[in-house]
């Protein structure tokens, strides 16, 4: 070895020394996760339903869901960390058949919802014209079939009698029926000689033919499209309503059952101004006055308002019949009337089939409104027909309400890859079941009502939404429901249909990775996993350590909608 490299390894030595003896530089401030949520009972509802304790959100996503003492790593110097103390963190909750622009509007009109008399409909709708003496048209709704008997038909003089000088039309709680006075039939030309519409029934009196004020679906529209439209003002003001009270319920994503362009232009202009915080999937209504003609038109609205926002109108909507309490629900067999009727088809099996088929080609997932055994079956027979015209395309074709069903048709829905949505409030046995459906369908047939855990056990894909506001949006009631089959408001109901109720597990998946699944998000949301938005919820109690019948009274204390709090407080927790 020479001189020359002998110095050139005594200067590394040296200089190795020296580095290893020098004050070593302080690491950079680590910033960790934006929030990090600890000590909780994390209820996943992942692959496996797995349970954590902690969760740390990044940028509106989560990116760890573990256990406590492994979270430590996500926590910086700017991380906000939450105690849960041992509360119940899960993914928010998905309503995937709800009305949340017209539930709003409804909401500060003439409200009947929650009122169970006539003599409490009868004290709003006068305190209303009293306190709205310039609204030129009254309207609202939310009033009970049940309070007017079989055939839910209220009278025209009821309303006469308070606000006899204008016109006042007021939908039922199901949206399928009308209320009319005197004035509003004036106005609409509805007289003794005029004939019902193919898809509604003007109630006539037996005696005198003189219409008695009530109207069954399509025959509304003999008087509706007199009402003055509402303001866009007035439909975003129902929205921004609607909005909270979901959060409160801890509603981050929907399917709006019906949309037209006013309703999207409504998402819209709240989305513009940074003020809608829901994930919405739109359906397109389908007119069924026409045909496949207007397809073209639906695919214009979805290119024109599907612009990689928070608002999807991938969806188009048919309604296939009415409801079991007014005997418009299309049935096999006959109901138990005089008149012998099976319901009204609104849109006939082979025009049904011809208009699946083309939407399923254009890419929409169609969502069926089907309440009868024959609604049911015509709207499957329709998804058949268009699986065989154009293969399976993932469309995610879903029926909803589905009360009464053949046992035929029940394993065709997982056959057929056809999402079961069910409103499983309605699953006890209240008047609507009791007065107003089993006496005109009898006891046989109403054994298959509302059968989620016979569905379910084929493995068809059960998701559940509310119709609000038709029914409550809260989901504790409704889940409470699915698992007891009875009211969960009043224990005087018996339990209805027991072989039907379903575990808090399978309600709590139809409430979010199901309804996830329908909406085409499962892959961002519906559970908690790293890498799917923070769309999460905090609740006052763990589901899973409550009695049944205690489900309802559940409450949320934060929602957080892409990792940001869109109800309650996190330092409040």
């Amino acid at each position: 070895m020479n001189k020359q490299t002998r110095l050139k390894i005594l200067a590394v030595s040296v200089a190795l020394v020296l580095s290893a003896c020098s004050k070593p530089e302080a690491p950079a401030e680590m910033t960790g996760a934006d929030t990090v949520f600890v000590n909780g009972r994390v209820y996943t509802v992942d692959a496996d339903r797995s349970w954590a304790e902690a969760v740390a959100i990044t940028d509106g996503k989560i990116n760890y869901v573990g256990s406590t003492a492994d979270a430590d790593m996500h926590i910086g110097s700017n991380t906000t960390v939450i105690d849960l103390e041992g509360r119940m963190l899960m993914p928010a909750f998905q309503d995937s058949h709800i009305h949340p622009i017209g539930a709003g509007v409804e909401a500060s009109a003439c409200n009947l919802n929650g009122l169970n008399d006539l003599a409490a409909y009868r004290s709003v709708i006068g305190e209303y014209a009293a306190a709205n003496p310039d609204v030129e048209w009254i309207t609202g709704g939310g009033w009970s079939m049940s309070v007017f008997g079989p055939g839910g038909s209220p009278s025209r003089t009821v309303i006469d009698e308070l606000v006899p000088d204008r016109p006042v039309f007021l939908s039922s709680q199901d949206g399928h029926s009308g209320w009319a006075n005197s004035r509003a039939l004036e106005i609409a030309g509805i007289t003794r000689d005029t004939a019902n519409p193919v898809d509604g029934i003007i109630d006539k009196d037996p005696v005198t033919g003189e219409p008695i004020g009530s109207l069954q679906e399509g025959a509304m529209r003999l008087v509706t499209r007199h009402i003055p439209p509402e303001t866009a003002e007035t439909r975003q003001q129902g929205l921004i309503y609607a909005q909270n009270l979901l959060h409160s319920y801890g509603i981050t994503s929907i399917q709006d059952a019906i949309v037209d362009r006013d309703a999207l232009e409504t998402y819209a202009a709240l989305e513009r101004a940074g003020q809608l915080n829901l994930r919405v999937v739109a359906s397109l209504w389908w007119d069924r006055q026409r045909g496949t003609e207007q397809i073209d038109e639906l695919i214009a609205l979805r290119e024109e308002y599907n612009t990689g926002g928070l608002v999807r109108p991938t969806t188009v909507k048919i309604m296939e019949d009415g409801v079991m309490e007014n005997y418009t629900a299309a049935m096999l067999e006959p109901y138990l009337i005089p008149s012998g009727s099976k319901g009204i088809p609104m849109v006939e099996p082979e025009a049904l089939k011809q208009a699946v088929t083309v939407l399923d080609a254009a890419g929409f997932q169609v969502h069926f409104h089907s309440i009868g055994d024959a609604a049911i079956r015509y709207a499957l027979d329709a998804i058949e027909e268009a699986l065989l015209e154009n293969g399976q395309l993932g469309n995610r074709h879903h029926i909803s309400h589905i009360q009464m069903w053949d046992p035929a048709d029940i394993p065709r829905f997982a056959e057929l890859d056809v999402v079961a949505n069910f409103q499983p409030l309605w699953a006890y046995a209240d008047e609507y079941v009791t007065e107003l459906t089993i006496p005109f369908i009898g006891e046989e047939r109403a054994r298959w009502m509302y059968p989620i855990k016979t569905v379910q056990d084929t493995g068809a894909v059960i998701a559940f939404g509310s119709d609000w506001s038709v029914s409550t949006a809260n989901p504790f009631p409704q889940m409470e429901t699915a698992v007891t089959r009875m009211s969960a408001v009043d224990d005087a109901y018996p339990v209805f249909l027991p072989e039907e109720r379903i575990d808090l597990e399978s309600a709590i998946v139809g409430f979010t990775i199901n309804a996830a699944f329908v909406n085409k998000h499962e892959d961002k949301t519906g559970s908690i996993e790293v890498g799917k938005l923070a769309d999460l919820i905090v609740l006052d109690r763990n589901l899973f350590e409550i009695e049944p019948a205690d489900i309802s009274e559940t409450k949320v204390l934060l929602t957080l909608f892409g990792g940001e709090a869109v109800h309650g407080d996190p330092a409040s927790l």
